[in-house]
Parts: C-alpha cells; sequence; structure tokens
C-alpha cells in the first residue's frame, strides 16, 4: 500500500520536546510471516524501501497525469527535496517491515506541532507482498508508536488513484477529514483516534 509523497506545505515537526520514544517490539498478533521492528531511517534497507516508495507513487502519478514513468533524475530530486529525517526520534519512528525474514516494507510517524496528533507517511509494502497483511501489520505497529510518543490522533494526506491504501486506512479506522494539507499530491485526508 502506499501513501503519498510529503509536500513542502506540509505541517512541521514540533520542536524542543524531550518525549521519550518507546520501542516498537515485533507484533505477537501480526500476520504469519511479518514482523515489525524501529529501524534508523539511513540505513540500508530503510533507503531502499524508500526509494522504491517514491518509485511506486511517482510513476503511478506520472502515468496517469503525463502517460508516463518517472525518471532517475526526478526521483533524485523527490528524495532531496522530501528527506525522512523527521522519521526519527524523539518526534518520531521509522518502521521496518519483514516477511520471511526478508525487507518487505516501510511506513513512518512523525508529531505535528500540537504534540498530540502524529502524521502517516511513507506507508509501503512491496507489489510481490501485497495481500499477505503487511499493510495491516505496519497501521498496528505504528499506531502503538504513535501512542508511545503520547499522540492521541494519526492523520494522513493521499491521493485520489491511490485506491488500494484508502481501503487499507478505512478498513483499519481512518476516516475522511477536511484538509489540513494543501499541495499537488494531497487529495484526500484521513484521521484516526487512538484508543
Amino acid at each position: 500500500m502506499t501513501s503519498t509523497p510529503d509536500t513542502p506545505s506540509t505541517p512541521r515537526v514540533r520542536a524542543g520536546s524531550a518525549t521519550p520514544v518507546r520501542p516498537v517490539r515485533p507484533l505477537a498478533s501480526a500476520p504469519s510471516g511479518w514482523t515489525v521492528a524501529a529501524r534508523p531511517v539511513g540505513g540500508p534497507a530503510p533507503a531502499m524501501l524508500l526509494r522504491e516508495y517514491l518509485v511506486d507513487v511517482a510513476d503511478r502519478y506520472y502515468r496517469l497525469h503525463e502517460g508516463r514513468d518517472s525518471t532517475p533524475e526526478e526521483i533524485e530530486q523527490a528524495l532531496a527535496e522530501m528527506p525522512s529525517d523527521d522519521l526519527a526520534p524523539p518526534h518520531g519512528v521509522f518502521l521496518l517491515a519483514h516477511h520471511d525474514g526478508e525487507p518487505a516494507g516501510c511506513v513512518g510517524l512523525r508529531l505535528l506541532d500540537d504534540a498530540r496528533t502524529a502524521e502517516l507517511k511513507r506507508v509501503y509494502v512491496r507489489p510481490a507482498k501485497r495481500g499477505l497483511g503487511g499493510g495491516a501489520a505496519l497501521l498496528a505497529a505504528v499506531e502503538a508508536a504513535a501512542s508511545g510518543l503520547g499522540a492521541a490522533r494519526i492523520v494522513l494526506d493521499t491521493r485520489l488513484d491511490l485506491v488500494e491504501a484508502r481501503g487499507l486506512y478505512a478498513r483499519h479506522g481512518y476516516r475522511e477529514v477536511p484538509a489540513f494539507t494543501d499541495g499537488p499530491y494531497a487529495e484526500v485526508w484521513m484521521a484516526k483516534e487512538l484508543g
């Protein structure tokens, strides 16, 4: 499943807090073969999955609007313009999913200025692993991580053409809300109150 790339107008992470981040342990109730755990966003497997995520969402966008795939130069530019550095403690987390021991998906989360709201970013499951429960495992783990950061609500923005992602979010309790970001890639906004 995918989410949309960040836009320059996306809200910023709150500054100056020392909120401790509890480690995310592999889920006991994760679907068969899946484990999800926090990893440094700059590691080799996270970097590989973040690049795959960006190629996936960019290709889908360009195919729909321009009838072509993204170019390597466009991907490099987007990676430079939209770093994932804020998906790290103490104000965020990056989770890596493995399926049968192989890196298979990722999700990021960052606290917003109010510190009670976290924003879901870069939800991705490799195409060959889709339909096996990875999206559900990632959402369960990221919701636990958000609670550990003190968040009471998770928000996200996505695109209309990412129907699989929107379906996943809806199945897991995310509901459409009024727009809270703007930009060319934000077309649908969703939120979920945490337990």
